[in-house]
């Protein structure tokens, strides 16, 4: 199984979330700092990595920095902060997925399989068979074997859930899901989250594609209902 390192000044997350991750038959490394963190990356490198963001000696942003300048390492936040622009700048430098603290581990645990399946696809040579798992929508692309998305060629850089909240609205253009339903394709069934999250899953969407679009506008809101992508 894969080796996951969890890098996380509380002693108490590493602890549980090991265990989590354990229980599941990974391996997993454990650092309190940013610094120590660093080292142990380069002298071990996992398949995939969980950085909090606010921590002792190196936060995760600057670790994370730093990392990819020589490494494309698969990286999950952990984040108590509010402020979007966290995320964005995160997004840019290469995190694959943010999750707010209090946080499910059986959501983490489903996001990080979801994310090592993606870097597995990665080196799948494209046939018939995996050419049916494109998604083609106009000038939406979505590849959900690598989990890859563009718009009118440029890419969209886009989280696990968003992914999969932009794939159930493409799926089926000009009908309606409720935000149940996309509750449903985004998060595992034993994981509660309110209206609200999927209302801000949909707020980032449109940003990310109105940044390489300023005209877009293919994810319809129809109040007191739920959303859907236009036909």
């Amino acid at each position: 199984m894969p080796t996951i390192a969890l890098v996380d000044d509380d002693r108490n997350i590493l602890t549980s979330v090991s265990i989590a991750f354990e229980a599941e038959g990974y391996r997993v490394q454990t650092y309190t700092d940013g610094a120590a963190a660093l080292e142990g990356l380069k002298q071990s490198p996992p398949d995939l990595a969980i950085f909090d963001i606010k921590m002792p000696r190196m936060d995760g942003m600057e670790l994370l920095r730093r990392l990819r300048q020589k490494s494309d390492l698969p990286v999950i936040f952990l984040t108590s902060k509010d402020e979007e622009i966290d995320e964005l700048f995160g997004l840019k430098m290469g995190a694959d997925d943010f999750i707010r603290k209090p946080f499910s581990q059986r959501l983490l645990v489903e996001r990080v399989k979801a994310i090592l399946r993606r870097m597995s696809a990665k080196d799948v040579p494209q046939t018939k068979e995996n050419e049916a798992k494109i998604l083609e929508r106009g000038v939406l692309r979505m590849d959900t074997e690598r989990h890859a998305c563009t718009w009118k060629g440029l890419p969209v850089i886009l989280t696990v859930t968003e992914f999969l909240i932009l794939q159930s609205l493409a799926q089926r253009p000009g009908v309606v899901k409720s935000r149940n339903a996309l509750m449903d394709a985004a998060y595992d069934d034993q994981v509660y989250v309110d209206d609200r999250t999927i209302d801000s899953h949909i707020k980032r969407l449109r940003k990310k594609f109105k940044a390489v679009d300023d005209d877009f506008d293919m994810i319809e809101t129809l109040y007191g209902v739920g959303y859907k992508f236009a036909e």
